[in-house]
């Protein structure tokens, strides 16, 4: 007996790129504190600001925000020395300060400069410069005078906020308890989020179907899969 496959739609590619504007922001308490900070610029309670907290919580969208705000430059954080000529009086952003061993004499020169143009300087990390490993007294002493605002591993709220808003910018209705029993399901990061996304709307135009509880739970059921062969 031939058995009648139900037909799969390929999907095309729309380009959906991640929203990186003010109006794309999600606040919750996890983040609303590094928000209103971006907000409030330039007043700023000091010229360097540290904005510290784990992977997926969404540091990069608000200093991206801030970015295109201050009319600030970029620096990577394994060159400072070598590409803070680029600045020229400019405010500055470095992302991932601690993703690797920290240029020390770099960072300090580059705090100087910011300081000297009247400036401002946004280093956004993992965790505060206390815990980076310095070496050089100056550097440290300078730290300790920079605003630190921490962002916290996103809740429940930033979550089903955020994954709402990427599905209506696909213009992809799915129902609210979809929403929460993802949210239960899914690694606690916003990379994630935008993943399990892109994931479903795929899905659900190859099956032409709608995004389900049972789909959701197929397609985080194949992401927790292929995490635990990339572990092994």
């Amino acid at each position: 007996m031939t058995v009648a496959h139900k037909p799969r739609q390929l999907p095309l590619d729309l380009g959906h790129g991640t929203g990186y504007s003010r109006d794309d922001l999600v606040v919750s308490p996890a983040n609303a504190e590094a928000a209103a900070l971006i907000d409030r610029w330039p007043d700023w309670p000091a010229p360097v600001v540290v904005l510290a907290g784990p992977p997926g919580a969404g540091k990069t969208h608000l200093a991206t925000i801030w970015r295109d705000m201050a009319g600030a430059v970029s620096l990577p954080a394994d060159s400072i020395g070598d590409a803070s000529p680029e600045a020229d009086g400019r405010a500055v952003l470095v992302d991932d300060m601690d993703a690797g061993p920290v240029d020390e004499r770099g960072l300090f020169h580059l705090m100087n400069a910011t300081r000297a143009a009247n400036a401002q300087l946004l280093l956004t990390a993992r965790r505060f410069p206390l815990a980076w490993g310095l070496t050089l007294p100056d550097l440290v002493s300078r730290l300790k005078a920079a605003a630190t605002v921490e962002i916290h591993e996103p809740d429940d709220l930033l979550l089903a906020g955020v994954m709402t808003k990427l599905f209506a910018d696909r213009q992809v209705e799915v129902e609210p308890h979809v929403v929460q029993y993802l949210v239960r399901r899914i690694e606690r990061s916003l990379s994630t989020v935008m993943r399990v996304v892109e994931k479903l709307d795929r899905a659900a135009l190859e099956q032409k179907s709608r995004i389900t509880r049972a789909l959701a739970a197929e397609i985080v059921s194949a992401m927790d899969e292929g995490q635990r062969e990339l572990d092994l």
